[in-house]
């Protein structure tokens, strides 16, 4: 019986190391109110606007970051993250923990093309 309590604690302790592994996606970072289709234009004069200058307006307007990715919305628990203003509207490679449709952000890389796909472990 010891031995398989034991067993059980160990596979446990090893789904949770998994679990919490840094992970890469590629994909963009939005905001919450658009999430992964950009409307503002006509709240705006009727000018149209970058995903950038989009997601920047949502931003002042309360909104919060989030990673978009084949459709796919993820909330970022991170928003102080220094990187999401700097790449708003962006695609990018992010590098993170997620945790159900959370990511925890630790790094986030301008991506040269421009095509978001499926998260993508990496």
């Amino acid at each position: 019986m010891k031995t398989i309590i034991v067993g059980l604690l160990i596979m446990t302790a090893g789904v949770m190391t998994v679990s919490g592994a840094e992970q890469t996606w590629t994909g963009k970072i939005s905001d919450s109110n658009c999430g992964a289709m950009h409307k503002m234009t006509a709240e705006h004069g009727g000018k149209a606007m970058t995903d950038r200058e989009c997601t920047e307006a949502c931003m002042k307007g309360g909104a919060t970051y989030v990673f978009v990715s084949d459709g796919n919305v993820y909330k970022i628990e991170n928003q102080n993250f220094a990187g999401l203003p700097v790449h708003a509207g962006h695609t990018v490679t992010l590098k993170g923990d997620m945790n159900g449709d959370r990511i925890t952000v630790s790094n986030i890389t301008m991506n040269s093309n421009t095509a978001t796909g499926a998260p993508q472990i990496r």
